[in-house]
């Protein structure tokens, strides 16, 4: 290890291990950079689509010096570290861990649920991320339908938040169109629009997989794109 911060974080939470894996090269997490992928163990929410129930269900197996050996091992090579999970900001360390990692040379994308405006804010504050994704799930109103988490207002917080920042960032949707209609996606578009959002909106087609959080079926509705809102530029991954 070579800087205070770096002994002081291992020092602090020596024991602790809040990742669950590493994926050591990606050219499509974070746009514009060669990334790893640091995935964080546990999720507040439980979304039965969800892509990673290992990782949501499961503890963490890395320590954070394995994570930062890792890392030096990288410089040079990598240019970005994508934090994704699970939830990273459930982790209360996050804040030290992500200047830790500035400081090695990383710029960092934090992939995010929005639901701990706090730990988000306080990373924008002192300009500790460089991008972030939000995950905007579902209209207001069936959020803990899908998600089985009620506190929308604290997402609401958040996108509010980036919205005041000057961090570049970008707001998408997972679409399973059994789950979600067309018209609960214009719902979402209209609601960025008149909070200010500008950016471009991802939506995300859902892809089936055989293991998932819950029970998820193939999507037997088709998504008619045509019906989608002009209000916001979109573009679509997987579609």
């Amino acid at each position: 290890m070579s800087t205070k911060r770096e002994l002081s974080l291992l020092r602090n939470v020596a024991a602790n291990t809040p990742i669950h894996s590493i994926t050591k090269f990606t050219t499509l997490d974070y746009p514009h950079h060669l990334a790893c992928i640091l995935w964080f163990a546990k999720c507040n929410m439980a979304c039965s689509y969800c892509y990673n129930p290992h990782i949501v269900k499961e503890e963490g197996i890395l320590s954070l010096q394995e994570v930062l050996d890792f890392l030096q091992s990288r410089q040079g090579r990598l240019e970005g570290v994508v934090l994704s999970g699970g939830e990273c900001t459930l982790y209360p360390h996050l804040l030290d861990f992500c200047e830790t990692i500035k400081s090695l040379g990383y710029k960092i994308k934090l992939d995010t649920n929005g639901s701990n405006p706090e730990a988000l804010e306080k990373l924008l504050t002192c300009k500790a991320i460089d991008y972030v994704a939000l995950d905007y799930k579902s209209p207001w109103k069936g959020y803990k339908t899908l998600t089985h988490y009620a506190h929308t207002k604290r997402i609401e917080h958040s996108i509010e938040s980036l919205l005041k920042s000057e961090t570049p960032f970008e707001v998408r949707t997972t679409w399973h169109s059994d789950l979600l209609s067309v018209e609960d996606i214009n719902t979402i578009i209209k609601d960025l629009h008149v909070k200010g959002y500008q950016n471009t909106y991802y939506l995300q087609h859902y892809l089936h997989v055989n293991e998932t959080l819950g029970e998820t079926k193939k999507e037997q509705s088709k998504v008619d794109l045509s019906k989608l809102s002009k209000l916001l530029p979109i573009e679509l991954r997987n579609f």
